[in-house]
Parts: structure tokens; C-alpha cells; sequence
């Protein structure tokens, strides 16, 4: 890890991470839950990529906690939650799993810092605040590395192989070691995954059979392009702030994908993170919690002005 990162000792596993959280249902299925910190602070909701789960924000949970209300969960076909064969997986239905919860909670305004398949997730959300309808307030989003423009995606060769008719070939043909080489290729070249980290990643992905459903999930990338105009729209007439943080080393969503962002949505505020790679939050906490505190102190002066 590089220097000023969560030191690798303090790492969380994944089952302490479980051991944390509970279950809720949504739509017949169990879906991983974790909220922790002071009742009476801002909610902040933290959305994972594909891949993984929300164990990803292990590193930044401590830091978030002391200063927000936060909330996660394991999206639907993803991580500890349930990933049924049969399940019709969509990034505007796990939108609304995220809607649910927050609404089953009581959380009626909150804050949003997302990655990857996540960041979908949160143009969505940020999509639907802009129509009528009753539902919980969004304030503020920041994006982590993720596809936000399709044009700018540059997706590795195994999510191309998994969305083509080879898909369930691939997953049956994966192994840890084919995951540890995937990874290795996006994260940074000073911040390189652990052999630990890829267990975790390994663990996570094939709970719950879970290889067997990412044909389905890969989906997400033709979702993209589908709804490109209403996402990136989205961003555009945003009426609330917006921050990309940016590991500029990522071959999939690094540097060219801040260049479109700055080029498309209006006064962009971008951080852009020097020699780290896909993962962020997992190569470089203490950076990513620099510029989001950062963001957040411009959101509370701007708001009591």
C-alpha cells in the first residue's frame, strides 16, 4: 500500500465485516445491510462496484463513522447478499433497492459517494430527483472510477468475454488466480493488491454461487449506452454539488474518463490521484477521505452562505 493508506494489519475481514451487519428483505431476497455512527448526523450512503461488495469501504468505515451516519449494503447478486439465477438484474432496480432501504430506515435527506457499478447507481438516483415523485432527498454525490460516460469505458478483456455468449463458459473457467491477474492489471503500480485483498475479493464473489449470476450483471455496460442521455443528462443539470476523486492509473475509468468529466458537466471539481489505480478507496483511503472531507466542507460553507 502506498504511504498514508490503512495499514494492512488493521485491515477488517470479511467475515468481521458480516458479523456487523444484518439482513433485510427486498423483493423475497436477503440483502446485506451496515449502518453505524452518530444518530443525529447527515446520512451518507456508500454504493460499491462490480465486482465486489461494500466491504470495498472497509479501509474509509472508521473515518466516515466518526464524522457521518452511514449506510451500505451488498447490492442484489453481489457479495453476501443473495444472487438468485433467476433474477432479472438491472442498474435501475438496484436503484430502488437503495430507495427501499433508505426509506425503510427513516432516512429522509442524504449524501452520496459512489464507485464503479456504483456510480450508475447514483446517476440514477440522481437522475430520479430530478422528476416528481415522493422520495428521499439527495444532497450532494461524489464518484469514485467508474464508467460515467460509455464512451470513455475501456472495459478489460474478461468483462468483454462475460458479456458476449461465452459468459457462462468464462465464470465456470474462472479461479482465484485469473482474479488476482484481473486485478493486478487495474489497480496502480505502487498500490498493488495484497494476497489477502484477493482472497477477500475471491471470497465475496463466488458467495452465494455468485460466479454463476455475473453474465447477468455484466448487463450493466449495455444499461450504459441504452441510458447514456438520461445519465450523463443527469450530471449535467445537476442542481446539487458533484466531485469526481480519480485514480488516474486505471486503465478502465482513470484519466481519459476525468478529461470527459471536466470536458461535459459544468464547473467540475475534480481530484485527480497520481499513480493509483481502479480501486481507490482500497489504494489510497487516507487521499480519497482527504478530497471527499474536503468536498463536504465546500457543500456545509456554500449551504450556510
Amino acid at each position: 500500500m502506498q504511504d498514508g493508506s490503512v495499514a494492512q494489519s488493521h485491515r477488517r475481514s470479511v467475515e468481521e465485516w458480516a458479523k456487523a451487519g444484518r439482513m433485510i428483505d427486498y423483493r423475497g431476497h436477503s440483502i446485506f445491510v451496515r449502518d453505524a455512527g452518530a444518530p443525529g448526523a447527515e446520512p451518507l450512503v456508500l454504493i460499491h462496484g462490480f465486482p465486489t461488495a461494500s466491504w470495498d469501504w472497509e479501509a474509509l468505515w472508521p473515518a466516515l463513522t466518526q464524522r457521518f451516519r452511514v449506510y451500505t449494503l451488498d447490492m442484489i447478486g453481489f457479495g453476501l447478499s443473495a444472487k438468485p439465477a433467476g433474477y432479472t438484474y438491472s442498474l435501475m432496480d438496484q436503484a430502488t433497492l437503495v430507495e427501499s432501504f433508505l426509506s425503510a430506515e427513516g432516512v429522509a435527506r442524504f449524501h452520496l459517494l459512489a464507485h464503479d457499478y456504483g456510480d450508475t447507481v447514483a446517476q440514477e438516483l440522481l437522475a430520479r430527483q430530478q422528476e416528481p415523485g415522493a422520495r428521499p432527498t439527495l444532497l450532494s454525490v461524489a464518484f469514485l472510477n467508474g464508467g460515467l460516460f460509455p464512451e470513455t469505458h475501456r472495459p478489460v478483456l474478461v468483462q468483454k468475454l462475460l458479456l458476449s455468449p461465452l459468459g457462462p463458459l468464462v465464470t465456470r473457467l474462472t479461479t482465484r488466480a485469473k482474479v488476482a491477474e484481473n486485478m493486478r492489471r487495474i489497480f496502480g503500480p505502487m498500490t498493488q493488491p495484497d494476497e489477502a485483498l484477493i482472497d477477500a475479493f475471491w471470497q465475496l464473489m463466488t458467495h452465494n454461487n455468485g460466479l454463476a449470476v455475473a453474465p447477468k450483471l455484466i448487463r450493466y455496460i449495455v444499461e450504459r449506452r441504452e441510458h447514456r442521455e438520461r445519465w450523463v443528462g443527469a450530471m449535467q443539470h445537476a442542481q446539487i454539488p458533484l466531485k469526481l476523486i480519480n485514480g488516474v492509473a486505471d486503465p478502465v475509468s482513470g484519466q481519459h474518463m476525468a478529461a470527459r468529466y471536466e470536458e461535459l458537466i459544468p464547473q467540475p471539481d475534480v481530484t485527480l490521484l497520481e499513480n493509483v489505480g481502479h480501486y481507490p478507496q482500497i489504494e489510497a483511503p487516507d487521499a480519497v477521505l482527504a478530497a471527499y472531507l474536503a468536498f463536504r466542507h465546500r457543500v456545509e460553507r456554500n449551504a450556510s452562505t
